[in-house]
Parts: structure tokens; sequence; C-alpha cells
């Protein structure tokens, strides 16, 4: 691709390609979540009923209309399971139609609203970073493409002032939780943070245990690069070419480093997402020649609707960034917030803490008619969580299971701050299929078990060794939920007050 490309815009025609199948990806693996999911967690029984949300909101927001424009979502039309899951299989079809290459300005428009609408109603389940991440990357994605004209090799060249948008919402990515970081934990100040981030990430993967166990030279020499990539790629974006290009392949290593260490959802995948913008088409011909060779045969044009368009999405962004950008700088700085309820323009940050010791609640279940301490209590094992202390943690990332991670918070807390595990331990006791397929096995599927506790145990990595196939030591450190039954009146109680079961 050594000839010139033309107009600013026909240079990116490679970058909008291949951004938008990777979004296309990152939109299916979550719409796909939500139609294993939703169910589950926010359906008519699952353990936060979207419908009991919006009966809190609307008396919160003080009426419908109120709280629809502080949540707007197509939900508040029907909330039922069934419209859970027909706006998810919409966007599992959308978005696979979209990564084999079709790709327009009113499908791409339609994902962002129906993902924003999932987030809305999501609850503390949809509470991340990345939720809101999604939702801010798609919607500048519709102005990338014609409006009609989904063809992948469209002659209509994306709008240049879009691409420099994707890398303002890098920036921003990067550089807020570079500074998240520096205001937070001391460990990433004196540079052992990595001593304890393998082992104590939500979920860890297969080669959590092997990063966690290298050499503390090493692990400083990671936080050193964490805050390089962070702190100071993220102003070289706005650089020449070749600057630009650098921090674009520094930025994308330290993403791919993190995936490989753990699970951390779709979070890093997205984030590569406004990385592609960062390179133009004659770099992607040079790492992919074919790609290359295709790009050579489309001579695209610049489209005055387009151009305007991105104008004045350029000018929203630019208005709804001050707010973001200002808490940056601020002592004070918010984490993983929205400024607006479109959340077309948000603040990002990750890990401004680092734990030091792993907990795990698990849940374990009894079939016996007494209580003594002799009782067998059998365990529930999770689909990613450590349960088991001879199973490999799996890779199950970029797919994301919202139950693990809300357990992940809970273990760093008691259940009254989080009330709904009270909701899982009814439904547990009924053993609810819809309730127990979250997790990743029902050791009770013949029969329910009569009492149903929660134990706090703590976690920590074992060294490797031919003799031994064990992952994880655990030590009981309390009692996390008192062992309770279908008869227990405070459980029942409870239940009734916060409208999980019906008041006779």
């Amino acid at each position: 691709m050594g000839r010139k490309l033309g107009a600013a815009g026909g240079e990116y025609c490679l970058t909008r390609f291949l951004l938008l199948r990777l979004l296309g990806s990152v939109y299916l693996v979550a719409f796909w979540v939500a139609v294993r999911q939703l169910p589950a967690l926010i359906g008519a029984d699952g353990l936060t009923p979207v419908g009991l949300f919006f009966e809190r909101v609307v008396t919160h927001y003080g009426g419908t209309w109120e709280a629809f424009r502080e949540m707007p979502s197509v939900f508040w039309l029907n909330h039922s399971d069934a419209a859970l899951l027909a706006v998810a299989w919409l966007g599992v079809v959308l978005s696979a139609v979209v990564v084999l290459g079709y790709a327009n300005g009113v499908m791409l428009l339609v994902l962002w609203a129906s993902y924003l609408s999932i987030v809305h109603v999501g609850q503390e389940w949809y509470g991340y970073g990345w939720e809101i991440q999604l939702p801010e990357t798609g919607f500048l994605a519709v102005f990338l493409v014609p409006l009609w004209d989904g063809r992948p090799w469209t002659q209509r060249s994306p709008p240049i002032l879009v691409i420099w948008l994707y890398r303002w919402l890098l920036f921003r990515v990067m550089f807020g939780a570079g500074m998240i970081k520096l205001r937070g934990d001391d460990a990433w100040a004196d540079l052992t943070a990595l001593y304890y981030h393998f082992e104590t990430q939500p979920i860890p993967n297969a080669l959590s245990r092997w990063y966690h166990f290298l050499p503390r030279w090493i692990l400083q020499s990671g936080v050193l690069f964490n805050h390089a990539v962070e702190l100071v790629m993220p102003w070289l974006l706005f650089g020449p070419r070749r600057i630009r290009h650098g921090a674009g392949i520094a930025i994308v290593v330290f993403h791919l480093l993190i995936i490989s260490s753990g699970n951390l959802s779709f979070l890093n995948w997205l984030t590569l997402v406004p990385a592609v913008a960062c390179f133009d088409d004659r770099f992607w011909g040079r790492i992919c020649p074919p790609l290359g060779r295709r790009r050579e045969q489309v001579q695209p044009v610049p489209s005055r609707f387009m151009m305007g368009a991105g104008g004045v999405l350029a000018c929203v962004v630019v208005a709804l960034s001050l707010a973001p950008a200002r808490n940056l700088m601020l002592p004070g700085q918010r984490m993983n917030s929205s400024f607006n309820a479109p959340k077309l323009v948000n603040t990002y940050g990750n890990f401004g803490s680092v734990g030091r010791e792993r907990y795990t609640v698990v849940f374990e279940g009894t079939t016996a008619a007494r209580l003594d301490h002799q009782t067998e209590w059998i365990a529930y094992p999770y689909w990613a969580l450590p349960v088991a202390l001879d199973e490999i943690p799996p890779q199950i990332a970029p797919y994301q299971p919202h139950f693990d991670w809300q357990m992940w918070f809970a273990a760093m807390g008691t259940y009254q701050r989080y009330p709904w595990t009270l909701n899982l331990v009814w439904k547990l006791l009924h053993n609810d299929p819809t309730a127990v397929r979250l997790f990743g096995d029902n050791p009770f599927a013949s029969e329910p078990p009569r009492y149903v506790r929660a134990v706090l145990y703590r976690y920590e990595f074992v060294p490797a060794t031919r003799e031994s196939q064990r992952i994880w030591d655990r030590t009981p450190v309390d009692l996390w939920l008192p062992p309770l039954s279908r008869n227990s009146p405070a459980l029942v109680d409870f239940l009734r007050v916060h409208g999980w079961i019906e008041s006779r």
C-alpha cells in the first residue's frame, strides 16, 4: 500500500473494518451473557427482579417519566422475562451480522440502545466500568459508517473526527486507570501491587498462579510497565504517526498480557477497540497484506452527511467531556462513573486498591435432619471462583459470570450488604432450577438440602510441584451466613419485607 490513500478519512477504511469486527465480537459476547444470565439475575423470579427495581426507582425519582429520563431503557415498556430475552437475542443476532462484515448506522444504533437498556436495569450485576464503556464505544461506531449501506468495503470514508474521538476515549480509559492507582493503594507506588494481584483478582485463570510466583523483580518491573503505559502512553496518542503507533503498540501489548493473566470479563478486549484507531491503513496493510490488497481496490470518497454528523458528534463529546476531564485531575477522582444518562462520555479506572488476601464465600448444603459438629456439608461449586483445591482455574473471559463477580465482592463484606444472597439461599432450599444454574453444578439434584449456609474461606496459591495436584490452600475464616432452612422465621420475614416472596 505504498501509493497515496487519498483523503484523511480514506486512510482509515481498514481501521474501520477491523474496529467494527472487534466491536461486534465484544457485543456478541456481552449479549450472549445476557441471554444466559438475565432471567436468573433480574427476571421475574431472579435474585433482584427488575419489576421490584422499577418500583424503587419510580419512588426515588418521583414518577415514571422522571425515572425513565435518568435510566432510559426499552424495558420500561415491558420487563417480562420474554422481553429481556428478546432484546438479548436481538443483540446476539445483530452482533453476529457485524462480525460477519455488515454494519450500518441503524444496526449499530439498535445495538447501542439495546445494551444501554440492559445496563440501566442490570442493577449491581452491571455496575462495572466496562458495562458503561461498551455503550460509549458502540455509540461512536454509529458515526463511523453510512446510515444504511452496511457493506464492509463501502466507498464512504470514515469521518476522521470519529477516529480521533476513539483516541480520546482510549486516553480516558488508560489515564483514568493510571491516576486512580497513583491516588489509591500504596502498593502501586512501592511497586509491590503484582505481589498480590494475580492471586487476589476477581477471577484468576490457569496462568494466574504462574504469574503470581514470578521473581519479585519481574513483578516490580510489571508495575513500572503498567505506570508507563497508563500514565505516559495516553498522551502520545495525539502525537505524530510514528509516535502514536508506538503508543498504540504498547497499549495493545499491555492488554494482551492482562488477558493472559486472568479473567477480567471483556474489559481488555473492549479497550482494544479504540486502540485499533491508533493505526492507519498503511500500518494494517503491512501487518496483513491480503487486507491491504483488498483495500487497494477501494477508492473511498468523503460523505458530507457523515462528515457533518461526525462534526456534531465531536461537539457533543467535547461538551460532555468537561466533567470527566475535570474528574481526572481531582484528588477525589471518581472511578467508572457516568455524568449523563445516555452514558455517552464517562470516566474510567480499575484496581485503585489491591487486596492482600483472597477470600471466597462458599455456599454449602446438607440433607441432615439435625445439625451438630459431625454434619456433612457439601459445597456448591461456582463456574469460575475457586472452591475445590485441585481444580485449575478456567479460562472463561471474555465471558463474564456476573454472579461469580458479585460473590467476589461479597466476600469482602457481609450478607447485610448483599441481601439478595438470602433470596439465593431460599431458592437453593427449593432447588430452584434458574438459581441453581448460576453455579457450576448442583450437588443436590435429586433432593433439595434441608439447610444451607455460607462459609468464608481464605484461599492461597500453592507452588506447582510434581508431587501435588493442589492449586490452592484454604483456611476457614468465619461463618458468613448461619445455617438456614425453609422454616427459618427470620429468613421468611426478611424475604417478605423485600418482596421476594408473597405475604400470606
